[in-house]
């Protein structure tokens, strides 16, 4: 993974601050060459420091307004198994491998309690999962973000 430098964080978080930004308007913005920022841009993808350009989407809008966490028990043997059939799972939007009492921190949307019961069941269905345990989101209160990061590190 390549480390960032602050001409990278300058162009990270103008790209945070306005996604929307074509290369030449984060130059001008910046008051870097449109070259300079485009094979930045381009060396930030290479190394997954920079990755993808999904648009946050709110799950609630989709139809999916409970988000649950699962701390998943696994059979450690099987975990790549498992972390293949959690990504089968529609509604597993997001998986971390933990340290601790689980193994998986799973996070899923649902429509709702029913809905929660039958994804719940999917999981516990794959193949060296031995348990899960469930936690309800009650909303979002921070965001997933790495702007403040940049802005703290710029300079250091």
């Amino acid at each position: 993974m390549r480390t960032v430098d602050d001409t990278d964080r300058r162009i990270l978080l103008a790209m945070t601050e306005h996604p929307r930004s074509t290369i030449v308007a984060i130059a001008e913005r910046l008051g870097l060459a449109r070259n300079t920022v485009q094979a930045r841009v381009q060396a930030l993808e290479a190394s997954d420091a920079l990755q993808g350009f999904d648009r946050r989407l709110h799950a609630e809008a989709l139809g999916y307004p409970l988000t649950v966490f699962m701390a998943t028990h696994v059979d450690q043997p099987k975990i790549d198994r498992v972390v293949a059939q959690l990504r089968e799972i529609p509604e597993v939007v997001q998986a971390h491998g933990i340290a601790g009492q689980a193994d998986v921190l799973v996070r899923c949307v649902c429509k709702d309690a029913e809905d929660l019961y039958r994804v719940n069941k999917l999981v516990l269905q794959c193949d060296g999962v031995e348990r899960t345990e469930t936690w309800l989101s009650m909303g979002e209160l921070i965001p997933f973000r790495l702007a403040p990061v940049l802005e703290r590190d710029l300079g250091a």
